[in-house]
């Protein structure tokens, strides 16, 4: 990983001497300027766009839906909620200390796109990029993008990205974000390297188009086990413990291992299709297309040696490991009319192996050492724009085979006025749990169990509406009904050591339907140079036992003032966010299933968490400084996470994001 970061280096170094062809902001964000060039390209072969200037627009970046947007180098107080370690809004999310640790939940969505199980090891896959975060690139001349922020002690994080072409065709990219934080407390260290490239060709007689990326991802973190004795040492405020290294926690031993890598391909052949059209568009045609993704993964916890929280292990030492292969086949046609939409049919071919070293003999059951097998499912898609209506459509059955289920998707949308729009979607599959739920082997002794014909498949059934109005603000309102839900939890029927504490987690599946309900609304409000953004969650369940517990509020407002400095050469944002969530019983962390499980003892939240930023830029460089929950010192110490994890105190973070173009 040093030498991609190397290479990385030398070729932004490289890529400085284009700062003087960059590009100026475009005016989404209340900055001034128009959209200038910004160099002159060569006049094309084929003679189309001879002396073409090269704006911002095109530097496009093309997401796994084929959606195509373009690069943005302005500022706005969305890219400072976006500013994060996930780079995207972590509204819903609580983080734990540690930049990378893992998140809380703090809202649900249980929609799937896929009806097959995955892994596991749900806590450790926030930053773990599946095939639907690729995105691609098309861009006019190299661009980079570089991401860089300060962790917590001893460490950096750093998100790289080159995009390049060989010819206006064929275009490349190249991206690595890598970090590693000491943490605050003790043994919380956390570290990964995410490596990606992509590559998207198109014939010159765009009958044949293709994308395909190679992904390699590595995590690794050290897991104390939360604090050992809080109630003294943190929520006294006695400050003997000010140093959070100095605070007692659970384990000085234990680490956890998420890696992957991933081998991805989708071409597509156009047989016949009429001339292209003024709007770039073919008004009938017939393609044949192949999608392929190959990919293996592992998720491994390992302690020196055992330790009774857990129970009783069977070695000494503890090592488990749980490992998936999948690969994936998709054959597809699509006919494109330009009255009649486009429709695709599809067939999927899934094959599995999930797998452990060795079959296990318990006192009450034999544990198989793998799961493996075929699945093969068929679909559609629709897609259709009539004036304002936009329709889509997707659907999945399943053909045969065990563990895939059956997906329903359905999207409406209408453009009332370019300031109103209204959406509909409705939702509803069925899948089974992740792997870890229906066979899972540790070595220690309460972590093995096997239910494959135990549990049901995960029914989910739901509607959602959305109204975007640039006078009244974004609405969204979602119900969903949810059927066999899984969730880890502990044990009641384990006998617990008197005057030990222990934590037996094992996966179960709730018999009643889940009815939830979830409503969120953001508005902004500006007068003259300041501006007010709010957003609200709204989440009810309806349910018969406790099993799913969420805040039943969740607030974010922003107070900030944006204007330009030094005659126009520098635009920037100041301003203070406040976040705020209702206490509920949130979810406590297991390191050694890498998985959040149920709790109903202890109520978590009711706390304020205050941000003071200075945002700013100069150019395509963007500046970000921020005190992160400032208030902590004055505040109380009851802000947690998570059951015995604490969430970061007081800390000033700088950052940068940078775009060369040559």
């Amino acid at each position: 990983m040093r030498y991609l970061l190397t290479l990385f280096i030398v070729l932004f170094g490289q890529a400085i001497s284009a700062q003087e062809n960059s590009i100026p902001p475009s005016s989404n964000d209340g900055e001034a300027g128009k959209e200038r060039r910004v160099r002159n390209l060569p006049p094309k072969k084929n003679g189309d766009d001879k002396g073409q200037e090269v704006t911002i627009r095109d530097y496009k970046i093309i997401n796994y839906e084929r959606d195509t947007t373009f690069l943005d180098t302005t500022i706005s107080i969305q890219k400072e909620y976006k500013y994060n370690f996930l780079r995207r809004d972590d509204f819903e999310l609580m983080p734990f200390a540690n930049v990378g640790q893992t998140y809380n939940k703090l809202g649900v969505n249980f929609d799937v796109r896929d009806t097959y199980p995955k892994l596991g090891a749900s806590a450790k896959h926030y930053s773990y990029m599946e095939v639907r975060d690729i995105d691609y690139y098309n861009v006019a001349t190299p661009m980079s993008d570089l991401m860089f922020k300060t962790t917590f002690e001893q460490g950096q994080l750093l998100d790289a990205l080159l995009a390049f072409n060989t010819s206006r065709r064929l275009n490349f990219s190249i991206g690595y974000k890598g970090f590693r934080s000491l943490g605050k407390y003790q043994y919380s260290e956390a570290e990964s390297g995410n490596f990606k490239m992509t590559a998207n060709y198109e014939s010159k007689d765009k009958r044949y188009n293709l994308r395909a990326h190679g992904a390699a991802q590595n995590s690794l973190f050290e897991e104390n086990g939360g604090l050992s004795n809080k109630e003294l040492q943190f929520e006294s405020g006695d400050s003997d413990f000010s140093d959070r290294s100095r605070l007692d926690v659970l384990f000085s031993d234990a680490t956890n291992r998420l890696l992957g890598k991933r081998y991805y391909l989708d071409h597509q052949y156009l047989l016949f299709g009429s001339k292209l059209d003024s709007g770039k568009t073919r008004t009938t045609s017939l393609a044949l297309g192949h999608e392929f993704n190959y990919e293996t993964k592992y998720y491994q916890y390992k302690q020196t040696a055992q330790n009774d929280y857990f129970g009783d292990g069977y070695d000494s030492s503890i090592s488990d490991k749980a490992s998936l292969k999948t690969t994936y086949n998709q054959v597809y046609a699509q006919f494109s009319n330009k009255t009649l939409g486009v429709l695709t049919g599809l067939i999927n071919h899934y094959h599995y192996n999930y797998f452990f070293n060795s079959v296990l003999q318990t006192p009450t059951q034999l544990i198989q050492s793998q799961l493996s097998g075929d699945e093969i499912s068929a679909g559609a898609k629709y897609v259709k724009k009539i004036g304002g209506f936009q329709l889509n459509g997707a659907a999945q059955v399943n053909i045969s085979g065990d563990l895939s289920g059956n997906l329903l998707d359905a999207f409406a949308s209408y453009d009332i006025n370019k300031n109103n729009k209204l959406k509909f979607s409705i939702h509803s599959s069925s899948r089974m749990p992740n792997f870890n739920f229906l066979l899972y082997q540790s070595d220690y002794s309460n972590y093995n169990w096997q239910h494959t014909g135990d549990f049901n498949k995960i029914n989910n059934n739901g509607f959602q509406f959305d109204l975007e109005s640039r006078f009244f603000g974004n609405l969204m309102a979602k119900y969903t009904s949810l059927d066999n839900y899984t969730y880890f939890a502990s044990d009641p029927a384990e006998t617990l050591v008197e005057g030990e504490e222990q934590a037996f987690v094992r996966p179960f599946q709730e018999g009643s339907t889940i009815n939830i309900l979830k409503v969120k609304y953001a508005k902004e409000f500006k007068w003259k140079g300041f501006a007010l953004n709010n957003t609200v969650m709204y989440q009810d369940v309806s349910q018969t036992n406790n099993v799913l517990n969420v805040p039943q509020l969740v607030t974010r407002n922003t107070l900030y003032y944006s204007n330009f400095g030094f005659k126009k050469a520098l635009y920037f944002q100041t301003g203070v966010t406040l976040k705020y969530f209702t206490s509920y019983k949130a979810d406590a962390y297991n390191p050694v299933l890498g998985e959040f499980y149920l709790q109903n003892q202890e109520e978590l939240g009711g706390f304020p968490m205050l941000d003071f930023f200075i945002n700013a830029r100069v150019q395509q460089t963007r500046i970000f400084l921020k005190a992160e929950h400032f208030n902590s010192s004055f505040s109380g110490n009851n802000f947690y996470a998570a059951p015995n994890y604490p969430y970061r105190d007081f800390v000033i973070r700088f950052g940068l994001v940078w775009n060369f173009f040559s």
